[in-house]
């Protein structure tokens, strides 16, 4: 009899425990329905009443982006021409000009123009600004208008104004297809060491890798510096398969952890490697990011090389697109993952962002977890791969920060360029303390530039009424200027760096950058000195 009411008990807890996940199932998808009428209805309303016209586009637009904007910064609405752009940055090749730019109010201006294609061959510059196609201007268009101007059928031609250094030039431009390589050099640093720099994780990547590696191996590559430093990932499909070229087949490489069953999955090697012996150091830094954690985070958890630089970005979240209607496309983060020690290297936490300051928590204020590797090394979560060897460089302030999230250097560079033409070799070029100093008084000029306490200041003077505080307002402006290039003086080592590669890249492209990097670059300096002392790399990764 006890039995007997025991299993009837439990049949009623299960009952009602059912019930409950049904009602509550079903109370959420009636508030999802109901906050979505609540929407429809009210843009109907304002659409047919309000006094002036409304774009509907860009009214949903700005509504949906506002939605997802207290989620994490990866999860993202794409209308039809985002789509199309998303699209094209995966697959690695579109038809256009051959152009990375900045969409701006006077026009379309040129950021970086790459080697050999249209632009080129036009002979556009970094810093122009294209302020008319075929006769039409598009100052003061929308990003999203002037997105679709450069890109087309290859072959098609058209006709560009272009402002530069206060004059305008007319060009005419024929589109190429252009494909963007991944892998935009590999070459030998000395006769045994060869070094492969990988820049993004298109669907190119490892077959780029393959061929650079095999390459580099019919010159008489024995040891391999592999440079994942400033790639923000991509794919994780790709993070694998180039984890294989150096990890045995059927390894673990990455799991991921999702609020659906089927999209928490284990990714396993799945080929025979290309090469299981040689010697690889993996270059990362702070810009490192997604996939190129799983690589480096992978072959750091089965000690296959060295990571060297400095800790990595710190994102350990998945994403994936779902088709929405009308072409648009939600990309949203699905999943967390996980490295082969079971480490997740995820920095912010986002899901207790501040409501009130708006501040997201990092995981690693909470307290880091040891685990270990294959052979039996500690390494740590909580934000990033922590590399085994860390190349020191001055701590990044606020000041340095938010120089680097604005255009002052690239500006600073175009001027740099028309006003020293005379340099023709990459062992020409060299950047002085001298120079420096005067890069810290163009800053006193730019408009770009501007700090936190610049801009409340400049704010609270133009709210004032009081017109008699203008001498000490710009006094006080001045020492605001004098006290951000102080701060930014300290990451001297930091933004030196940033503004020689922006300086080399207008004289030599891309390739000059890393040519120089090879002869200059501390970091690759100092891995290729662990490479030539065996015994230091084996013991590294030994674990004793």
């Amino acid at each position: 009899m006890k039995i007997f009411n025991l299993k009837k008990k439990t049949v009623v807890l299960l009952l009602i425990g059912t019930i409950f996940i049904t009602y509550s199932f079903k109370s959420k998808f009636f508030e999802v329905a109901k906050q979505i009428e609540i929407y429809n209805t009210l843009f109907k309303e304002l659409n047919m009443y309000y006094v002036d016209e409304i774009n509907p586009a860009e009214f949903t637009n700005k509504a949906i982006k506002n939605t997802l904007k207290d989620l994490d910064p990866y999860t993202n609405f794409y209308n039809e021409q985002d789509v199309e752009t998303a699209k094209i940055r995966r697959a690695g090749e579109y038809g256009g000009i051959g152009v990375a730019v900045y969409y701006t109010k006077q026009g379309i201006e040129i950021s970086e123009v790459y080697k050999g294609f249209s632009a080129d061959k036009a002979a556009l510059k970094a810093g122009d600004v294209i302020v008319s196609v075929d006769n039409q201007s598009i100052k003061n268009m929308e990003r999203d208008q002037l997105s679709m101007f450069l890109k087309g059928t290859p072959n098609s031609k058209f006709s560009i104004e272009v402002e530069r250094q206060g004059s305008v030039l007319r060009k005419e431009i024929t589109r190429d297809k252009v494909v963007i390589n991944p892998v935009p050099f590999a070459e030998m640093i000395d006769e045994e060491t060869g070094y492969i720099t990988l820049t993004r994780f298109n669907e190119k990547a490892s077959s780029e890798v393959k061929k650079a590696y095999r390459k580099l191996k019919k010159q008489g590559m024995t040891k391999l510096v592999f440079d994942l430093r400033y790639n923000p990932g991509g794919s994780l499909l790709e993070s694998i398969r180039i984890s294989n070229f150096f990890l045995p087949k059927g390894k673990k490489i990455v799991s991921t952890k999702a609020k659906i069953k089927k999209w928490s999955n284990t990714y396993n090697t799945k080929n025979d490697p290309l090469d299981l012996e040689i010697p690889i150091v993996v270059l990362i830094n702070e810009r490192s990011a997604s996939a190129s954690e799983i690589v480096s985070g992978s072959l750091q958890d089965y000690d296959r090389a060295v990571i060297m630089g400095k800790r990595s970005f710190g994102k350990g979240l998945v994403q994936r697109y779902r088709e929405l209607t009308y072409g648009t496309q939600l990309k949203l983060t699905i999943s967390k993952y996980y490295t082969p020690s079971g480490r997740c290297i995820q920095e912010l936490d986002y899901e207790n962002r501040d409501a009130k300051t708006g501040i997201v928590p990092k995981f690693s204020d909470k307290g880091i977890n040891a685990f270990k590797t294959a052979n039996g090394r500690t390494v740590y979560d909580g934000g990033g791969v922590q590399p085994d060897i860390e190349i020191s460089t001055s701590n990044r302030n606020e000041a340095t920060d938010k120089l680097l999230e604005t255009k002052a250097i690239f500006n600073y560079a175009t001027q740099y360029f028309y006003e020293n033409q005379a340099i023709k070799k990459i062992e020409d070029f060299d950047f002085k303390s001298s120079d420096f100093n005067t890069f810290t008084k163009y800053l006193k000029v730019d408009t770009t530039f501007v700090t936190a306490q610049e801009s409340l200041f400049k704010k609270a003077f133009l709210a004032s009424k009081e017109n008699n505080i203008s001498k000490e307002y710009y006094q006080i402006k001045e020492k605001l200027a004098e006290d951000k290039i102080t701060e930014i003086s300290k990451n001297k080592d930091i933004i030196s760096e940033v503004i020689k590669a922006e300086i080399l890249e207008r004289f030599f492209y891309k390739e000059g950058v890393y040519q120089y990097h090879l002869k200059y670059d501390k970091t690759i300096s100092e891995a290729v000195v662990l490479l030539q002392n065996e015994a230091k790399y084996r013991e590294i990764l030994s674990g004793k």
